[in-house]
């Protein structure tokens, strides 16, 4: 059996336009690949309503315990205008050390290392006590409904034990070997309609104008401190994302009035707690007003934490072997599927430096791939002593 190469196979995998949630073959291109290497495949098709269905991917080499898994996407952001790329997007260059395409390091770079240490290991080790296996989706990037999630159901279903997960997103900011993520904020997503009176702006007293009421209440809303962080978390932190008035004209008051917002919080918190105190302030400042309000929520998972234990600090300690650098563990950033993962299994976050995700050409240097894939291959080694 003839090993994976990090780099070709990284040029492989963005060369599919997988743009969420769009798949373009990349997760049969990546099962055809495991099955060389003698996994056994399953492609899981989840769908929602009237929607297309969602690919993802769980591969499995060997049957004995414990099971380590690697979780990834294969799904990329969408590229935004190809003139502004010194590259096509999709058609992989390399370029003074740097390897550009979408997906480069969120996250297609980082599957290819791991896949390219499996396979190196398998062939090293050609008998070992325990098991190795991908949970591959493609429903990160959007909204993560027919995902992760649901492969995570499917996998409690079945019984499937999985004994630790490493998720490769990219975690460093600046330098490979910087951070590792051991913990996710919680993500607490609405929509706030506010309903007033409407009428003519001459005649403000005959009507009640609900911008007056929105904007008192995100005053409040956003004056309001959450908590003040612990030492594993910063403070939650609640943003407005936008306010709305359909309403193009200039003599009316309008009828009503919309904001969306998040809420970004540790685990000091929980969405039923946030809630409680959001809808407090909303129903106190709407009454006061003569305002009625409608609010919808979408949870995206709950703050968590993995104490580090002999796992978290045997990545760490290879982790600085390879790179030189003592990573710190953290909670920053947004969310990740790790969110859904730790139901089954603990985890921790390591992959590739995410300063250029999502940006006009994302790259990876040839350098931290090959590290990467170090790390990974040295985890292997350990971890199945």
């Amino acid at each position: 059996m003839r090993t994976i190469n990090e780099l070709a196979l990284s040029k492989d995998l963005i060369s599919f336009p997988s743009v969420t949630p769009i798949d373009a073959g990349a997760i049969s291109f990546l099962a055809k690949k495991l099955r060389t290497l003698g996994f056994k495949c399953k492609i899981l098709e989840f769908k929602k309503g009237k929607g297309k269905p969602i690919k993802n991917l769980y591969a499995k080499f060997g049957n004995k315990q414990p099971n380590l898994c690697y979780a990834g996407h294969t799904d990329v952001v969408p590229p935004g205008n190809f003139k502004d790329w010194t590259v096509n997007p999709f058609k992989p260059k390399i370029k003074k050390g740097y390897l550009i395409g979408r997906g480069a390091n969120d996250m297609k770079s980082s599957i290819a290392c791991f896949v390219s240490a499996v396979s190196e290991y398998i062939v090293n080790h050609k008998k070992f006590n325990g098991s190795i296996s991908f949970l591959i989706t493609g429903d990160e990037e959007g909204f993560a409904t027919n995902g992760t999630k649901k492969v995570v159901d499917y996998l409690k279903k079945r019984k499937e034990k999985i004994n630790f997960c490493i998720v490769g997103e990219p975690t460093n900011p600046k330098k490979l070997g910087e951070m590792i993520k051991i913990g996710r904020r919680g993500s607490l997503s609405a929509e706030l309609e506010i309903f007033g009176t409407q009428g003519h702006i001459a005649y403000p007293h005959l009507s009640n104008n609900p911008i007056n009421t929105l904007v008192k209440i995100c005053f409040e809303l956003k004056k309001k401190k959450l908590d003040k962080g612990n030492k594993n978390f910063q403070p939650s932190n609640l943003e407005f994302t936008g306010i709305y008035v359909n309403n193009k004209a200039h003599n009316v008051i309008p009828a009503s009035a919309k904001t969306q917002f998040n809420v970004r919080y540790n685990d000091l918190q929980t969405a039923t707690k946030l809630k409680k105190k959001i809808n407090s302030v909303i129903k106190k400042i709407s009454k006061k007003n003569k305002c009625k309000y409608k609010i919808n929520y979408l949870e995206s998972g709950e703050a968590f934490l993995t104490k580090p234990g002999k796992n978290i600090m045997l990545a760490k300690k290879i982790i600085k072997k390879v790179t030189k650098i003592n990573p710190v563990f953290s909670t920053t950033g947004g969310t990740s599927d790790a969110r859904f993962i730790k139901k089954i299994a603990p985890c921790l976050e390591f992959g590739l430096v995410n300063k250029t995700m999502h940006k006009i050409d994302e790259c990876v240097s040839l350098g931290d791939l090959k590290r990467l894939k170090k790390i990974y291959y040295n985890f292997l080694v350990e971890y199945f002593k």
